[in-house]
């Protein structure tokens, strides 16, 4: 079996920067990210003009069919990483932190950032969390790494959470949750995702910051969006939650072309004299 792979030359190779992010904030240019965990896709985004790649610890839900993300280990999060860097030559590369490797201490949380770093090529990381990640945000960035912090409905906590529901919809957590995102900024994140809150607060939150804020589930008021990719292209077909927007049905086109792919075998029709050598 052939495993020849051909790159993909990208259009207008430049590479986005978190100063770039910070651009398109203040020019009001919207910013795409996507979720990208291995080679082949990342470099099809890539091409595709993404500007962020979000090797998300989602891959421990849609590659390695977790229930949840709290599975995935910082080993397997470093390998997904150095494959998506070596398909991504100009979108900016944010990695996960996964869930144990950054909640037990500063330093910890560190020596994951750094080993991600070195190990993968990788421009970034991200972690969950708001006013108890502040000393942890600082310890990175100080250190010299770019940190994207997440709030709203953070998936790692699901188990403190009990529901996927919408969060800060109450003023205390609505509250609570603009004062980390100002806190978080302070602390030195370069960017935030916002997930699963009601519009209106994702709009507010993104006005009251100089960093550009990233929503999922989070209203069109916020500096951009992001979707999990095998979500975006129809590759899952059992999770179907108000934000996703399906931009292809590729599970289906798997579906035809690997049951006709069968039937050609079967039928000896595969290969065809023009296939052989």
């Amino acid at each position: 079996m052939s495993t020849e792979t051909v790159p993909i030359q990208p259009v207008n190779i430049k590479r986005v920067t978190t100063q770039t992010l910070q651009e398109m904030k203040a020019a009001g240019q919207p910013i795409a990210m996507l979720t990208a965990y291995d080679y082949t896709l990342a470099r099809l985004l890539d091409r595709a003009g993404a500007d962020v790649l979000l090797v998300g610890d989602s891959a421990s839900n849609v590659m390695a069919g977790h229930e949840t993300t709290l599975p995935i280990t910082l080993d397997q999060m470093i390998v997904h990483a150095q494959a998506v860097v070596r398909g991504a030559k100009r979108a900016l590369v944010v990695v996960d932190l996964p869930f144990g490797s950054y909640q037990v201490s500063p330093r910890l949380a560190l020596e994951a950032a750094v080993r991600i770093m070195k190990e993968t090529g990788g421009h970034a990381v991200k972690l969950e969390g708001g006013a108890a990640m502040l000393e942890t945000v600082r310890r990175i960035v100080d250190a010299g790494i770019p940190v994207m912090g997440h709030l709203g409905l953070t998936p790692q906590s699901i188990y403190k959470f009990g529901t996927y529901k919408v969060r800060a919809q109450d003023d205390d957590e609505a509250n609570v949750l603009r004062r980390d995102a100002l806190a978080l900024q302070d602390a030195g994140v370069f960017a935030l995702v916002l997930e699963k809150i009601p519009a209106t607060l994702g709009a507010e939150v993104s006005q009251s910051l100089v960093v550009p804020t990233i929503g999922i589930g989070a209203g069109n008021g916020c500096d951009g969006q992001v979707l999990v990719t095998h979500d975006a292209l129809g590759l899952t077909v059992d999770f179907n939650p108000r934000f996703v927007r399906r931009y292809a049905q590729l599970g289906e086109t798997i579906d035809a072309a690997v049951k006709q792919y069968v039937e050609d075998v079967r039928a000896r029709d595969f290969p065809s004299d023009d296939e052989s050598y």
